[in-house]
């Protein structure tokens, strides 16, 4: 039968760097979804070969490599008989704007707990550990304080001797009293062909793409030849077990099973439209392509699940080739749940940090410590009083939950500009622009400049102006800045502040569309329309955003949408 082994060790790919957090807290409709966390969109799209720790589970017919650094990814699942992965494989790994932090990338299988979308993990450090399986074989084990919704969860990859599947044990606990709204899709990444079959129990499932209209349809309605990017959410009838399969003509493929509290199913296609095809390229280069076969707790991605209070939820998955469904052995599993692991790998200090605040137990199987220099602030609040830091320094994140802490804390800038961050996000708009009126007289910052600037749009613009004269450097507090000016109908002072900002910043492909917008807002369509020809590309362009074509028909007309610019998710 062989056996599974465990190897810590390293993956080289060319990778964009993420670079810096952007300093500037969401405080729009999106805030429930971020807070407390900060937008990651400091990357761009020069690749660099890097290493990245990766954990290597293996037996005989399965090796499944782990990138614990960047959400958990199971980045491949190599079936060894035919040496052909399960998984898509994306040869490089290239972030781009369409997670709720922004940053996120293609490819392998993505753990997604929070609010609808991908989660604000994606990118970022999860603990890993090791834990002995209950046949004796080494599991890898997942963790991490889950900031949006504080809950906390664990994923455990099991991969047995013998066993053509790989076994994934996902926990999500609810360490509050009070009810949490739930959310989970595990999202795994195929290779897309011209053969490829989606397999599933279902007759009828519910058709989302982006035109925005949600529609009961026939489960065959999206296939992979498809010209506009869809979704297609399976209605899997309630006495048939949950399970999706992507197989090729070959009959080859991944199937996804699990135990039934996992009963959502989905596919995902991006098109074979030009706007679907260059998405793809975007994300992969140099590749044919993937689509997604999705497994949730709700039967769509526009729900949410109640999870009582001191709730603890868990399910078995399986991932291996298409074939007989998988016995799933969730209680073998459940035995060692709660064994404490041997550290592989730290995470974040969030977790930590919140046991102390509350004064919750800790829960078995899960070790937070790892406290840094992000949490010391907030440390420091627990001890009576925030350090105050200087005004020109970004003031890091705002922990929202912290909200009663923050009222009753002695004032000073810095309090102050996070009290108000916390008021906003609890709905107190003006209670928040009166925390920041109160911040500036005490200490003028770009951060609450900005901030009042959202509260008070009748003043954004003046305020924005002031913000990035004292922070010239932050490429989000820019694009915030030369937006509002346009929108203020003040185009030649927005072409003012682009001509004085760091060429740094000037430089990037976010603000050199906005060149482009604010030229033609001059009446300089001339130039304008150079600044297309001399190409740029938008690092961070949203998934769906329209921007770049709408400036694009502004500056050119009826001419053809070049392919580099176009990113249209439905085909006109």
């Amino acid at each position: 039968m062989g056996r599974t082994t465990l190897t810590v060790t390293e993956l080289r790919l060319p990778a964009a760097d993420l670079g810096p957090e952007n300093p500037l807290p969401v405080l729009g409709e999106d805030r429930e979804k971020v807070l407390p966390c900060l937008l990651q969109d400091g990357y761009g799209r020069s690749l660099v070969d890097t290493a990245l720790p990766a954990v290597v589970l293996e037996n005989d017919h399965l090796r499944a490599t782990v990138l614990p650094g960047l959400g958990g990814r199971l980045y491949s699942l190599l079936h060894k008989p035919s040496g052909r992965d399960l998984l898509f494989r994306n040869p490089v790994l290239q972030p781009a704007n369409l997670a709720l932090r922004n940053a996120w990338f293609a490819g392998g299988v993505e753990w997604n707990l929070g609010s609808t979308g991908h989660t604000t993990m994606t990118c970022s450090p999860m603990y890993a550990g090791s834990v002995e399986g209950p046949d004796g074989s080494p599991v890898l084990r997942l963790w991490e304080w889950e900031r949006t919704r504080n809950l906390v969860y664990q994923v455990d990859l099991w991969l047995p001797p013998g066993s053509e599947f790989l076994y994934v044990g996902v926990r999500v606990r609810n360490p509050w009293p009070h009810e949490v709204l739930a959310y989970w899709w595990s999202n795994a990444a195929v290779p897309r062909t011209a053969g490829t079959r989606i397999l599933v129990p279902a007759e009828e499932g519910w058709h989302y793409g982006y035109t925005r209209k949600l529609s009961r349809v026939d489960a065959s309605f999206v296939t992979v030849a498809d010209r506009d990017a869809a979704d297609l959410f399976y209605d899997i009838p309630a006495d048939r077990r949950p399970w999706i399969a992507a197989v090729g003509s070959d009959g080859f493929g991944l199937m996804q099973a699990s135990t039934d509290r996992l009963r959502g199913r989905k596919l995902f296609v991006w098109g074979t439209g030009s706007g679907g095809r260059r998405w793809q390229s975007w994300l992969a280069p140099g590749t044919d392509g993937y689509l997604e076969i999705q497994a949730g707790l709700a039967p769509t991605q526009f729900e949410y699940v109640p999870m009582p209070g001191g709730a603890s939820w868990d399910w078995l998955e399986a991932y291996g080739p298409y074939g007989d469904f998988p016995e799933l052995p969730l209680d073998s599993w459940r035995s060692v749940a709660d064994a404490e692991p041997v550290r592989l790998f730290s995470g974040s200090g969030w977790g930590a940090l919140e046991l102390l605040r509350t004064g919750t137990d800790p829960l078995p199987g899960t070790p937070f410590d790892a406290l840094g220099e992000e949490q010391a602030p907030w440390l420091a609040l627990l001890d009576g009083a925030m350090p105050v830091g200087d005004p020109l320094s970004p003031p890091g994140c705002t922990l929202v939950a912290w909200h009663s802490l923050l009222e009753a804390a002695p004032e000073s800038w810095t309090s102050l500009y996070h009290l108000g961050v916390a008021r906003r996000y609890h709905g107190d708009t003006l209670g928040a622009e009166s925390a920041w009126e109160q911040s500036l007289a005490l200490a003028e910052s770009p951060w609450s400049l900005r901030c009042l600037a959202f509260a008070r749009p009748d003043r954004a613009a003046g305020l924005l102006l002031r913000a990035i004269e004292l922070a010239p450097h932050v490429p989000g507090l820019a694009v915030e800045t030369l937006e509002a000016l346009l929108a203020a109908g003040s185009a030649d002072d927005a072409a003012a502040v682009l001509a004085w900002l760091p060429e740094s910043v000037a430089t990037r492909g976010r603000l050199r569309l906005l060149d482009a917008r604010i030229r033609y807002a001059r009446g300089d369509i001339a130039g304008a329309r150079a600044v297309f020809d001399e190409g740029f590309e938008v690092a961070d362009l949203r998934e769906g955003e329209e921007t770049l074509t709408e400036t694009w028909c502004l500056v050119a007309g009826t001419e053809p949408l070049p392919a580099a610019y176009d990113f249209r998710m439905v085909t006109e």
